[in-house]
């Protein structure tokens, strides 16, 4: 078979700072694919395209190309609209769990599409793993059938989904070029494209325990992703939230189901409510739903009931008692004084090292590991009260999450309260971006 370029070729058009045609963008996915372009090409192309960008026009037509290395799903035949939901990921991020019941209330589908944890961020399908019995692999026969009964579905992607992007994906993590803004950008715009939504809200975290550390290449990603949406006939808008301070009061797999259970009951944490209710309410407004009230439906059990049918229709039981590591350690305040700094990446990792995360793929996580927050920055604490708790089922793993949270949790006076990623910005939904 005689080839349209030459990968050589195509590595110096970027490398020099050229734009790549829609031609050669889609004749290099192809290629890598069909391992004609070796893998140390395409990690070359990669580099440059780190270094060098690319324009809205080169994104999308990457974009697409991945989208055409696999197959598309349709949700078209569904007797409502659907609107999904995603998440760049960060600590104690818990919020997709009571928000797609949430959002199935008011008659839209969520077909949500979700991942595993790797490192310092948690994973929904490892959470949800938690739950006695529910299962994260469904066919596409059976995830239509749960979208026109339930309204909602939380499971893992299918291999058919942009094949391209799991060989690339797992080329950027090991050549340095996973921060690549156009690769960030199509790897996640190609699956939610190729997932079929007909909406998608995205939440894009900025801060210390976030992919993004700085709110401009946090707007700058978010705003890609929308184009790209966009373009593709997707309606697509993003909130920027501030993930400097941990999700919630809880990180790790069972102890967010466990919080997740009491949002939905009406309770919870207030950054997660209000994380929830504003997510909620622009998966509504883009699915024809502008007058729904998703507060309402937390408060008067709608949202439970359709919490427990999406996770019966997957063969978990709603009732069962949830994992609870074997051991545990209590985190003290050092001194009295205001808890002004929780920092979401020492968190993280500690939660992580405990046994709530994976360093590699194939890692297994423990369901019952983590960490409980007792304190959120702003609040007064005495000397000698408990700033956290940390769960386990292997004690020795205590020493090395406790040298992740060295310097993490600090106490001083009000006026040192560390403030939200952006700039004179309050609250964790920091910018909208449509």
């Amino acid at each position: 078979m005689t080839e349209s370029f030459d990968a050589v070729d195509v590595i110096r058009t970027k490398r020099d700072g050229g734009e790549l045609s829609d031609a050669q963008i889609a004749w290099v996915i192809d290629a890598y694919v069909r391992q004609v372009v070796a893998e140390e090409q395409m990690a070359a192309l990669a580099m440059a395209i780190l270094l060098r960008g690319m324009n809205r026009r080169e994104i999308a037509s990457w974009t697409a190309a991945m989208i055409a290395s696999g197959e598309r799903m349709d949700f078209s035949s569904l007797p409502r609209p659907t609107s999904d939901k995603h998440s760049t990921g960060g600590v104690g991020d818990k919020i997709t769990l009571p928000l797609a019941p949430l959002v199935a209330v008011f008659d839209v589908a969520v077909p949500q599409l979700s991942g595993r944890g790797l490192g310092h961020t948690g994973g929904t399908l490892d959470k949800l793993e938690s739950i006695p019995g529910w299962r994260a692999a469904l066919s596409n026969e059976e995830m239509m059938a749960q979208l026109a009964d339930v309204g909602a579905v939380i499971c893992q992607a299918g291999s058919g989904l942009a094949p391209a992007d799991r060989r690339l994906y797992a080329l950027r993590d090991v050549t340095g070029t996973v921060e690549a803004i156009p690769l960030i950008a199509s790897s996640i715009m190609s699956k939610k494209i190729a997932e079929g939504t007909a909406s998608l809200v995205l939440d894009v975290k900025v801060g210390s325990g976030a992919f993004m550390k700085d709110i401009d290449a946090a707007r700058e990603l978010a705003r890609t992703m929308v184009d790209l949406g966009t373009d593709a006939g997707v309606d697509t808008r993003a909130l920027l939230t501030d993930m400097s301070t941990p999700l919630g009061l809880t990180v790790g797999n069972a102890l967010e189901v466990r919080e997740s259970v009491e949002v939905l009951a009406g309770g919870g944490p207030a950054d997660v409510v209000d994380l929830t209710l504003a997510l909620a309410r622009e998966m509504l407004d883009a699915a024809g739903r502008p007058d729904a009230d998703p507060a309402a439906a937390l408060a008067d059990g709608r949202a439970m009931d359709a919490w427990r049918r999406m996770i019966e229709a997957q063969g978990g039981d709603a009732d069962a008692e949830l994992p609870v590591g074997r051991e545990s350690h209590v985190v003290t305040a050092p001194a009295d004084g205001v808890l002004t700094r929780l920092d979401a990446l020492g968190v993280g990792v500690a939660a992580w090292r405990l046994g709530a995360g994976r360093a590699r793929r194939e890692d297994e996580v423990q369901a019952g590991a983590g960490i409980e927050l007792h304190a959120k920055p702003g609040g007064a604490v005495r000397a000698g009260q408990p700033l956290m708790t940390l769960w386990t089922d292997t004690p020795e793993r205590f020493e090395r999450a406790l040298e992740a949270l060295d310097g993490a949790a600090v106490v001083g006076g009000p006026e040192d309260v560390a403030r939200p990623a952006g700039d004179g910005a309050t609250g964790v939904v920091l910018e909208r971006i449509a």
